[in-house]
């Protein structure tokens, strides 16, 4: 790299910050099993969080913001995509990948002249056709969907979960731009917050350098299993036992956070520079346990299940100059409404109708509006969800909660509301009916397209045999 004299250095980065200004940068950075009320922001008083509670000052606390699915997979695929993840078979964590034939956020934004970068976990498909994380089972071959041939300049991932602390491994080895690397690679001792950050920093340096605006994906292992924690994060909370390790990765991650952002205002680009920070499900394990000790601030629900503790999650944006600091927003979102969001910002039109399920949500953002034009739809084996207005309709059982007043869904109120579940019912099933001809191949044209996995049926929690 050639050396450039500090003053001369800072001067060109604010030259090209001027040159971007059309165009924003974008970050989406993502803990994973993260739960809701696991940040100082939302009202943790054990977890030091301080990089993440300062975010939520100088940008906008999303209070009522949903991992579009209850598990890691589904989520991060409509984080591309804007598109629910049964459209594209990715039913849930290690099933199916990202078809190709899918117009992701790495492709939009790359036709539109940005640099695209991934970091950290990936887990949208096998980065090897001959070797999976979880073995012959994953069919690494049928499955092999690497970042590297999803649209990315620049990628430095994982297939699965590694460690928190030294994520070192050969059976699930770090893919640098598609080369593993070693176990014995000195670089990725330490936190894996840091290992990843420490990938990001230098690939979005080099795009502010360039003048080209970048898409920067960062998604963080911390604090998915395994949980382990550096000696120094233990410290900070060794009179919690066992917990200390989950406190302490996410402490660690926390702080990787905080990197990034200095990085940008150190670069001149913070306030073209549009930040997304949220988990990508509920927390692990059937209570508060040991190292599974995440919360969800008395929602109902863990990870894999489709109440509001499975799915809402802690979230923050930040666009200084263009989003209020200081303010929380509380109409229902989502990781569907990335996809969209991303689309108007650079003006891009899509060259076919395949459905989007999410929606630009700027003026939600901006303060222009409260009200949410969407209704969002949930899917995990045999159940469904809609959360449509301030009402979510949870079949088959036919549950109806009503979110303004009753945080934890303790109070069915579909007796009292019969119309509505009617409609709602009606809407969520138009919704899987879509899904499964999107599953086809109905979207592409594609006539070589075949579904890795077959359809999922509704109301069973197995797919129909053909």
């Amino acid at each position: 790299m050639i050396k450039i004299k500090t003053g001369l250095f800072v001067g060109a980065l604010l030259i090209a910050a001027a040159a971007l200004a059309e165009r924003p940068n974008i970050i989406l950075m993502m803990a994973d099993d993260l739960g809701y009320g696991d940040a100082g922001f939302n009202g943790n008083e054990i977890i030091q969080t301080p990089e993440l509670d300062q975010m939520a000052k100088d940008g906008v606390k999303l209070s009522h913001f949903y991992a579009a699915g209850p598990v890691c997979s589904p989520t991060r695929g409509t984080c591309l995509t804007g598109r629910h993840y049964y459209r594209y078979g990715i039913f849930s964590a290690n099933i199916g990948h990202l078809p190709k034939q899918e117009i992701t956020l790495a492709r939009m934004l790359k036709e539109q002249g940005y640099t695209t970068g991934h970091f950290g976990k990936w887990h949208l498909g096998t980065l090897s056709k001959t070797h999976s994380t979880k073995g012959e089972k994953r069919k690494p071959a049928e499955n092999y969907a690497p970042p590297w041939e999803r649209d990315y300049d620049r990628s430095f991932v994982v297939e699965s979960s590694v460690s928190t602390w030294d994520p070192a491994s050969d059976k699930n080895p770090f893919y640098d731009d598609g080369t593993p690397l070693p176990a014995s690679d000195e670089s990725l001792l330490g936190g894996a917050a840091r290992v990843v950050v420490d990938r990001a920093i230098p690939f979005m340096e080099q795009a502010v350098q360039a003048e080209t605006p970048f898409l920067s994906v960062i998604w963080f292992n911390a604090p998915h299993e395994p949980i382990k924690a550096g000696p120094d994060y233990l410290k900070m909370y060794e009179s919690h036992d066992e917990a200390a390790h989950y406190y302490g990765c996410i402490t660690e991650l926390d702080e990787q956070v905080g990197r990034v952002r200095s990085k940008v205002r150190e670069w001149g680009v913070a306030e073209n520079t549009l930040i997304f920070f949220c988990s990508d499900n509920g927390p692990e394990g059937k209570a508060a346990k040991g190292k599974k000790a995440g919360t969800t601030a008395g929602l109902r629900g863990r990870k894999r299940s489709l109440y509001d503790g499975g799915v809402r999650v802690p979230a923050l944006v930040e666009w200084p100059g263009k989003l209020k600091a200081g303010t929380t927003i509380e109409t229902p979102l989502s990781t569907l409404d990335y996809f969209p969001t991303a689309m108007q910002l650079v003006g891009y039109d899509m060259p076919d109708a395949r459905p989007i399920d999410g929606q630009d949500i700027l003026p939600i953002l901006s303060g222009e509006t409260d009200k949410r034009d969407k209704a969002m739809p949930f899917r995990a084996k045999s159940g469904a969800t809609l959360v449509k207005d301030r009402y979510k309709l949870v079949l088959p059982k036919g549950e109806l909660y009503d979110l303004s007043k009753d945080w934890s869904e303790e109070n069915n109120v579909a007796s009292a509301h019969p119309e509505r579940v009617e409609i709602m019912t009606k809407e969520l099933m138009d919704y899987l009916k879509s899904m499964e001809a999107s599953h086809a191949g109905g979207d592409y044209n594609d006539p070589a397209f075949k579904p890795v996995d077959e359809w999922n049926a509704f109301g069973s929690g197995k797919k129909n045999k053909k």
